[in-house]
C-alpha cells in the first residue's frame, strides 16, 4: 500500500512539474520578442550608426568639435605654474580598486599627465591605496615618460603605496602636502569621506587644485574647495578629450550627439502630450483625427499590444 501511495505520489510530482514546464516554455515563446522594446532597438541602432560615423570622420582627418571642458584645459596652466615654482605636482587617483570605471579613468588622465611632466621635468608624486591600482600607475607613468623621450628621468619613488587603510592614506597624503607643498593637486576617482580633508590641506598650502569624481555626494565638497571640477560623466570622457586616438574622441562625439538624439525626441513627446491632453480636454473624441490615431498606435506599441 505504502509502494502505491509513494508511486502515485512521484506521478503527480511528475504530472505537476511537466504542466509547469511547459507553462514556462508558452511564456518564453511569447516573450522572445517584445513588441514594447522596439523603441529602445531604434535607438541603440542609432546609437550606435552615429558613433561609428563620427569615428569614421575622425579617422579621415575632419575637424571634431568636442566642447571644452574648464577643468581639462586648466591642467597645462596647472603644470605650468608648478614647473615655473620648481615645486612638485602631486596626483591621487582616488581610493577605489582597479575594477572601478573612475579609477580606470583616472589612470588615463595619469598618462597625459605624467607626459607632460616628463617634457616640463616637473616632479611628480602619485600615492595610491590599492596594490593593483599602484602597479598599473607605476607602469603607466613609466611608459609616459618613454614616451616623452625621458626614460631617464622616470623614478619609481614618483609612484608609492601607502595603505589600504582609508584616513590612514588620507594621513599620509596631506602629509606630503604639508611637507612638500605641491603647486598643483589632481584629484580624479573615486572618493568619499576623505574628499574634503584632501581639498581643504591643498588650498591651505596654496596649490591650484582640479577635482573630478562621479560620487554626487562628494561633487560640492570639491567644488567649494577647488578651484575647476569634473562633475560626473565630464571624468570619464576626460580621456578621450585629452588623447589624439581618433576612435576615442569619435566615440565621445557620436555619445554626444546620440544624447542630443534623446533630448530632442523627449522634447517632441512631451509636446506630443500636451497637445494631445488639451485636445481631450476641448471635448473632441481622442481616437479621430490623425493625433490621435497616432496616440493610440504609441500607446498599444509601449504596452506591447
Amino acid at each position: 500500500m505504502k509502494q502505491k501511495v509513494l508511486l502515485f505520489s512521484l506521478f503527480q510530482l511528475r504530472f505537476y512539474s511537466s504542466a509547469f514546464a511547459t507553462e514556462a516554455e508558452e511564456q518564453i515563446s511569447n516573450s522572445f520578442f517584445q513588441v514594447s522594446r522596439i523603441p529602445v532597438l531604434l535607438g541603440l541602432i542609432i546609437l550606435c550608426g552615429l558613433i561609428l560615423y563620427c569615428i569614421q570622420i575622425a579617422k579621415k582627418g575632419q575637424y571634431i568639435f568636442i566642447r571644452k571642458i574648464a577643468g581639462l584645459n586648466a591642467i597645462d596652466d596647472a603644470l605650468g605654474r608648478a614647473t615655473e615654482m620648481g615645486k612638485p605636482v602631486l596626483y591621487v587617483p582616488g581610493i577605489m580598486e582597479i575594477s572601478d570605471l573612475q579609477t580606470l579613468a583616472s589612470i588615463s588622465i595619469l598618462g597625459h599627465i605624467a607626459k607632460k611632466t616628463a617634457c616640463y621635468e616637473t616632479d611628480l608624486y602619485v600615492p595610491n591605496r590599492d596594490p593593483l591600482v599602484f602597479s598599473t600607475a607605476q607602469e603607466v607613468v613609466k611608459e609616459s615618460y618613454l614616451a616623452a623621450g625621458r626614460p631617464d628621468a622616470f623614478n619609481e619613488n614618483m609612484v608609492e603605496y601607502l595603505t589600504t587603510d582609508q584616513f590612514g592614506y588620507v594621513a599620509g597624503v596631506n602629509g606630503y602636502m604639508v611637507r612638500e607643498e605641491p603647486a598643483a593637486n589632481f584629484y580624479l576617482g573615486g572618493f568619499y569621506a576623505e574628499s574634503l580633508l584632501l581639498a581643504e590641506t591643498g588650498n591651505a598650502v596654496g596649490a591650484i587644485q582640479v577635482a573630478g569624481t562621479a560620487i554626487p555626494s562628494q561633487i560640492p565638497f570639491f567644488i567649494s574647495a577647488c578651484d575647476y571640477t569634473l562633475i560626473g560623466e565630464e571624468l570619464y570622457a576626460a580621456g578621450a578629450y585629452l588623447s589624439d586616438d581618433p576612435r576615442s574622441k569619435g566615440s565621445l562625439k557620436g555619445q554626444d550627439m546620440g544624447k542630443l538624439a534623446i533630448m530632442v525626441v523627449t522634447i517632441l513627446l512631451i509636446l506630443f502630450n500636451i497637445v494631445y491632453n488639451m485636445n481631450i480636454s476641448s471635448g473632441n473624441d481622442s481616437s479621430e483625427g490623425l493625433l490621435g490615431k497616432t496616440f493610440n498606435v504609441l500607446e498599444s506599441g509601449m504596452k506591447g499590444e
